[in-house]
């Protein structure tokens, strides 16, 4: 498969998986461990595309809010409870919890005093214990973190909603174990029906920063940088002593609006900023909605009040009655005013302006009016309504936290991946590496083969030679010194023309067979196919050479011997032949016998004669030329006397592995 395709499915998987409700890694070392080396560079691939578009991790900075601290303790396993009041029973299927964010010295931004085990539970007057709708238990490693904690809870009813907590975190200053929130967000569909709700708790700390009203103020320690789309600069203007500045969205239509969010301007990304965070955020501001463009027919929809820097966040939410209007009015009673440097003038600045009805942002792309201009002609009006900050596009906050948890989950994925990885490339190298020096011994075995099979080929010509001279001298010796002795013969018979002819005529006998012989020699080198009947030729060879001298023959085994090698047969022959060779040159012998015995284990030949028989002073020691066939043919070959008075030679060999075949002998 290609690898741009495998890429291509490693990525359509990753975003068709089920995203992990409590934030643990995607998968595990085992699971890692069982796949693949190409899959794991596929998901690693895939993983890092989809980090790519997905929102950051972006702090905030200066003064605001922090959220929720409770009582603390001297042990983790302390029970701390938070309940959000819905007002009503209402359903919902996610629950978000938002760290409070701390800086480590050595590790950088964490979570401090989150939860390490708890649970959520809904309820209401019908059901006053109410129920348990998400776990978390120790195995689930919600920490380390930053990133917001998702539980996905679908069908969920209650008018309260309950965190309880049965295993602390540590707190960083001091190690002592308290719960720490920043947020709570309670989701049914896009509508955070948690905002700005009455909260309870088992203890609270409350201290300037830190309240139980923050825990649902709609502020987080993040701004959104959703690391995607275009960048949009905020307005910001001067007012100029300006009574009422107003600002008119028109919705096009009537809808049934019930919540605002007002983007705070960015006024800097640099560390530190430049100026304070709620530059440009009013003090006090009225919502008004309309259905006419005179505001014949107004209503007040919200009023905002910045009783502290506390109530200042990137993000104000506003929530209000669901109310059908068109037209959109904000009205600001006190603008901000800057409180250092030359310049005192009143001031109001906004990225963005959300208005919603049903979950959607209604207000996209709509027209704004003002009574006041914009400072900058780089900072035009259209800018509060492209759906866009100085990070890019503007998410719902749903989506805006799922994808920070989602970033979370692939983040403390990948050093996993990457370690495998590491350990398949490791393991690679060394295989590469094991594999060079088993290559390179096998360039040396398939040398070194070479030079034994030039060794054993030139061992085997050797061999040859051996057996050739060997068959030229059993053969040929006894009918060359033959003819030599009829050529002294004819010579003395010159006056006797009988003797004459028989001398000349035994003479081109023995030369005719001695032609012969050496023929079958040749033939026997390159093809091997003589004595295929070796008892046959066993019998004709003994009456030819014997053919005076009485004789006994008794072959066991016809079938084993038709199954040897060409070789084998042709060797036991001449071994054979000099036998004979040898009892009618040397023994004087009347009689002889011949016992052969061949089965698959072995062959024994016994070689018998009543002649002169073996003199002891040659220690019963077999003639060199028995010995010589003998070690051609690989057989043990012993002399001694007969049981006739005469020379007896016994050889035994194993055969080397057997032919098949189907022939009998006649």
């Amino acid at each position: 498969m290609p690898k741009y395709l495998r890429l291509i499915i490693a990525l359509l998987l990753s975003w068709a998986a089920v995203v992990p409700s409590y934030g643990v890694p995607l998968a595990t070392r085992d699971e890692l461990a069982r796949q693949s080396t190409s899959d794991l560079e596929g998901r690693l691939a895939a993983l890092d595309s989809e980090l790519a578009h997905l929102a950051n991790y972006s702090l905030r900075s200066g003064v605001g809010s922090i959220g929720f601290r409770s009582a603390t303790h001297e042990k983790s396993d302390s029970t701390e409870w938070i309940q959000i009041e819905l007002g009503q029973e209402q359903s919902f299927d996610q629950v978000v919890l938002v760290p409070t964010i701390r800086r480590d010295g050595r590790f950088g931004f964490r979570a401090d005093g989150f939860p390490v085990e708890f649970r959520i539970i809904a309820g209401s007057s019908r059901n006053p214990e109410g129920k348990v709708v998400a776990t978390i238990g120790k195995n689930d490693q919600v920490l380390p973190r930053v990133a917001p904690f998702v539980m996905d809870c679908p069908g969920s009813v209650g008018s309260w909603v309950r965190l309880e907590a049965t295993k602390l975190s540590p707190r960083a200053w001091d190690g002592r174990y308290e719960l720490n929130l920043a947020e709570i967000l309670i989701f049914n569909d896009q509508e955070n029906i948690a905002l700005h709700r009455p909260v309870r708790a088992s203890s609270s700390e409350a201290s300037g920063a830190r309240a139980k009203r923050y825990l649902v103020d709609g502020s987080t320690p993040f701004l959104m940088a959703a690391a995607r789309g275009e960048q949009s600069i905020a307005v910001i203007s001067n007012l100029n002593q300006l009574d009422a500045p107003t600002i008119v969205l028109d919705l096009e239509s009537i809808q049934p609006i019930n919540r605002l969010h007002y983007h705070s301007a960015d006024v800097s990304d640099t560390v530190p900023q430049a100026m304070e965070t709620d530059y440009g955020i009013p003090r006090r501001m009225r919502v008004l909605g309309a259905k006419s463009a005179d505001f014949s027919d107004q209503v007040l929809l919200s009023e905002y009040r910045a009783n502290s820097i506390y109530d200042i966040g990137p993000i104000l939410m506003l929530k209000f009655p669901e109310t059908e209007c068109r037209y959109v009015m904000l009205i600001v009673d006190e603008p901000y005013s800057n409180t250092f440097g030359s310049e005192k003038a009143a001031k109001i600045g906004t990225a963005e302006i959300e208005i919603f009805s049903k979950g959607r942002n209604v207000a996209l792309g709509k027209t704004v009016a003002a009574n006041f201009s914009s400072s900058d002609s780089a900072r035009q009006f259209k800018a509060i309504t492209d759906g866009r900050n100085l990070y890019g596009n503007i998410l719902s906050m749903r989506a805006w936290f799922e994808e920070l948890t989602r970033r979370h989950n692939l983040e403390s994925e990948r050093p996993l991946i990457v370690d495998a990885l590491n350990q398949r490339y490791a393991r690679q190298k060394s295989n590469l590496k094991l594999t060079g020096w088993l290559a390179a011994l096998l360039a040396a075995g398939l040398g070194f083969s070479v030079l034994i099979a030039r060794h054993l080929q030139n061992r085997k010509v050797a061999e040859i030679r051996q057996r050739f001279a060997a068959d030229l001298h059993d053969e040929l010796g006894a009918n060359l010194h033959t003819i030599r002795l009829l050529g002294d013969v004819a010579l003395n018979a010159v006056d006797s023309p009988k003797r004459l002819k028989n001398a000349l005529q035994r003479s081109m006998e023995l030369a005719e067979r001695s032609s012969i012989a050496v023929r079958q020699g040749i033939s026997l080198y390159q093809d091997g196919g003589l004595h295929e009947n070796l008892p046959d030729d066993m019998r004709r060879l003994a009456e030819r050479i014997l053919a005076d001298v009485e004789r006994e023959i008794s072959i066991k085994g016809h079938e084993v011997l038709r199954r040897l090698q060409p070789r084998q047969r042709a060797d036991l022959f001449l071994f054979f032949k000099e036998s004979l060779v040898n009892i009618s040159r040397h023994s004087g012998a009347t009689r002889f016998g011949i016992d052969l015995t061949a089965s698959e284990k072995e062959i024994r030949m016994t070689i018998s004669d009543n002649g002169r028989g073996i003199p002891d002073s040659e220690n019963n020691r077999v003639p060199a030329s028995l010995e010589r066939r003998a070690r051609l043919l690989g057989a043990q070959v012993s002399a001694g006397k007969s049981a006739h008075g005469g020379a007896s030679i016994t050889l035994t060999f194993t055969p080397k592995r057997l032919t098949a075949t189907n022939q009998q002998f006649s």
